[in-house]
C-alpha cells in the first residue's frame, strides 16, 4: 500500500526587502526630479564677459579694410564666446553640484545646437553667394532661436533673452548694411551684458 503525501502549495516568492524597495523608490524620485528640473548652469557672469569682449571686437571689426578680415574678426569673437560660455557654465555647474551631462543639460544642448549648426552652414553659403551683409542679421536671429529652444529647459529669463535677439536679428535683416556692426554690438554686446547681470543676480552667478 503506497503512502499518500499531502499536496504542498508552491512556496510564494519572497517579497522584496524593505531596503530594495526603498532604493527603487529613491531611484524613481531622483529620475522624476531630474526630468522635471531646469538647466540652471547658464552663467550670467559668463554672458556679461561675452558682452565685454564684443565691445572690443566691434571696435576692431569697424577698422577692417576687407570683407574677409571683417568676417574673420567676428568669427574669432564667436570662438572666444564659446570658450567663455563653456568655462563659465562648467564653473557654475560644479559650484552648484549639477553635472554638465545631466538630463536637463542634455535637453538644453539638444535644443540649442540645431539652430547654431544651421547658422554655421548659412554663413558659408552667404559668403560664397556674396550675401555677407545679411550674415549679422542671420547670426542674431538664429542665435536667438537657439537660446529660445534651448532655454525652454532652463530658467525663464533665458528664452526672453532669446526673443530679444530674434527681434534684433529680424530688424537687422531689413536695415542698411552700414548698421551691421552696431546691431552686433547691441545684440552680442549690450543684450548679453544686461541679461548676464539679471541672470547672475536672480540665479546665482
Amino acid at each position: 500500500m503506497s503512502l499518500v503525501h499531502p499536496l504542498q502549495s508552491p512556496r510564494p516568492a519572497s517579497p522584496p526587502t524593505l531596503q530594495a524597495r526603498a532604493i527603487a523608490n529613491l531611484e524613481f524620485i531622483r529620475e522624476t526630479m531630474e526630468n522635471a528640473s531646469s538647466f540652471t548652469a547658464v552663467s550670467g557672469w559668463g554672458q556679461f564677459a561675452i558682452g565685454v569682449t564684443t565691445l572690443v571686437t566691434t571696435t576692431v571689426a569697424t577698422r577692417q579694410a576687407t570683407t574677409e578680415a571683417w568676417l574673420a574678426t567676428w568669427i574669432g569673437q564667436a570662438l572666444v564666446s564659446v570658450v567663455i560660455a563653456g568655462w563659465a557654465m562648467h564653473r557654475k555647474a560644479r559650484r552648484a553640484g549639477q553635472p554638465l551631462l545631466s538630463r536637463p543639460a542634455r535637453k538644453f544642448a539638444h535644443g540649442f545646437s540645431p539652430p547654431m549648426f544651421v547658422g554655421a552652414l548659412l554663413t558659408v553659403l552667404f559668403y560664397q553667394s556674396g550675401l555677407v551683409s545679411y550674415i549679422p542679421g542671420m547670426w542674431l536671429l538664429l542665435y536667438g532661436t537657439a537660446v529660445v529652444t534651448g532655454g525652454a529647459f532652463s530658467v525663464g529669463i533665458v528664452p526672453v533673452m532669446g526673443l530679444c535677439f530674434m527681434l534684433l536679428g529680424t530688424t537687422a535683416l531689413f536695415s542698411p548694411a552700414a548698421w551691421n556692426d552696431y546691431f552686433m554690438l547691441l545684440g552680442f554686446g549690450i543684450l548679453h551684458m544686461i541679461f548676464g547681470v539679471l541672470i547672475a543676480r536672480r540665479h546665482g552667478g
